[in-house]
């Protein structure tokens, strides 16, 4: 089986996020074809249509990390019932100027964690939204909302209970298996 090269975006801007440490859990149990690197979008400025003309190097670097991606993994804590601010300003950028969408055709799949029971099930229905418009290819199921315990997650990627472990191994299993028939039914833009 080929290889997939992921980009990973953190909805989170904080670096002690909950959902970093998730990300590494996923990235530690993804299976062996998928190949991750993290897409930052800590430094872009608030989006504007006024850059799209002359994009500044931070937004012309989100769309070459995501260009050179075959698919996306977002990761993604709730902030007032909805997708935080720092994401929605990236998927913005990343979908401008108009007719220009980098996300167009590439598969996703969407999953955080948070410590409230639910998850982040309604950032993650906000998000989905949002990827629809953009016509981004996304994982329906298994869906995720993953409740964030401490002694579950192990800072550098370990996950201590197995059940938990078991689902996320499942997870990315089914996104590898997502990319491929994405990408086996529009192949990627040239």
């Amino acid at each position: 089986m080929p290889t997939y090269k992921v980009g990973y975006i953190i909805g989170s801007l904080a670096g002690a996020s909950i959902n970093r440490t998730l990300s590494k859990a996923l990235i530690r149990l993804a299976p062996p074809e998928l190949e991750f690197t993290e897409i930052p979008i800590r430094d872009l400025p608030l989006y504007s249509y006024d850059y799209d003309s002359d994009y500044p190097p931070e937004g012309r670097a989100l769309k070459e990390a995501i260009a050179a991606s075959d698919a996306i993994l977002f990761v993604t804590p709730e902030y007032n019932r909805s997708i935080p601010g720092g994401l929605k300003n990236a998927i913005d950028w990343a979908s401008r100027p108009w007719g220009d969408n980098s996300f167009k055709h590439k598969p996703s799949a969407v999953i955080g964690a948070s410590p409230g029971a639910i998850g982040t099930a309604v950032a993650q229905q906000s998000l989905r939204s949002v990827l629809s418009y953009c016509n981004s290819p996304q994982m329906s199921a298994p869906e995720a909302y993953i409740r964030f315990i401490p002694e579950v997650f192990g800072q550098d990627g370990e996950v201590t209970d197995s059940s938990t472990e078991g689902f996320l191994r499942t997870f990315m299993e089914e996104y590898r298996d997502h990319i491929v028939r994405v990408l086996t039914v529009l192949p990627p833009r040239s």
